[in-house]
Parts: C-alpha cells; sequence; structure tokens
C-alpha cells in the first residue's frame, strides 16, 4: 500500500512542476502564450512544445535518478533554472532582434531555434543529474 501511495504522490508533484515549469515559461514572454496558440502562431506552438519537452526531460531524469521526492523536486529546480537561464542568455546574444517579437509575428524559424535551443539544454543539463 505505501509503494502505491509513493506513486501517486510522485505522480502529482510530477504533474504539478510540469505546470509550475509552464506557467513560469508563459509569465517570462512578453504575449499571451495561449492566445497565439488560439490564433494558430506555429512558431509559439513549436517554442512551448520545446519548452514542455525540455522540462519533462528534466523532470522525467530528475524523478528516474532519485529515490526522494525531495531530492527529485531539488533537481528539477536546478534544472529548471538552467532552462530559464538559457532563453535570458538566447536573448542576449541576439541583440539585433526580440526573440519575443519574431515568435508573436509567426516567425516558424525562430521558434524551432528556440525549441531545439531548449530540449538540447535539457539533455545536456540531464547529464549533470546522473
Amino acid at each position: 500500500m505505501t509503494i502505491v501511495i509513493n506513486l501517486i504522490v510522485s505522480i502529482v508533484v510530477i504533474i504539478l512542476l510540469q505546470l509550475l515549469g509552464m506557467v513560469i515559461f508563459s509569465w517570462m514572454t512578453r504575449f499571451n502564450d495561449m492566445e497565439e496558440l488560439r490564433k494558430g502562431n506555429i512558431a509559439v506552438g513549436l517554442a512551448l512544445g520545446g519548452k514542455f519537452l525540455a522540462t519533462a526531460i528534466i523532470l522525467g531524469v530528475a524523478a528516474y535518478t532519485n529515490t526522494s521526492i525531495w531530492f527529485m523536486m531539488m533537481w528539477f529546480a536546478v534544472g529548471y533554472v538552467c532552462l530559464v537561464a538559457v532563453y535570458w542568455i538566447f536573448e542576449l546574444v541576439t541583440p539585433s532582434f526580440s526573440i519575443d517579437d519574431h515568435l508573436k509575428q509567426g516567425n516558424v524559424a525562430i521558434g524551432i531555434l528556440l525549441a531545439m535551443v531548449f530540449i538540447g539544454t535539457a539533455f545536456a543539463v540531464s547529464s549533470l543529474i546522473i
């Protein structure tokens, strides 16, 4: 019975951390992510999907490699801070244009690039968690 309770608690915590991660990412953009998705903005969908997948990769590795829910949450936080940092670093190394503006305008190339930056970062950071 304890195993089932631990499993349920772990799943609930994982879902809540994933949702929290996505909410924080939506606060970082200067536009409403959900509104842009409703409009069919593919670039925003790609970038948001990359953020979701990157967050899931870090969360999955943190859950897989830690037996304690507290350590899982700690390693997820470390990985998530790295994802947030890479977003701001990406903004800094592209001073000639605003990533948010290009995403809002539907620039698919920027959406794909940002998604890959997040996913690549998640894989790299996840190797530190193991």
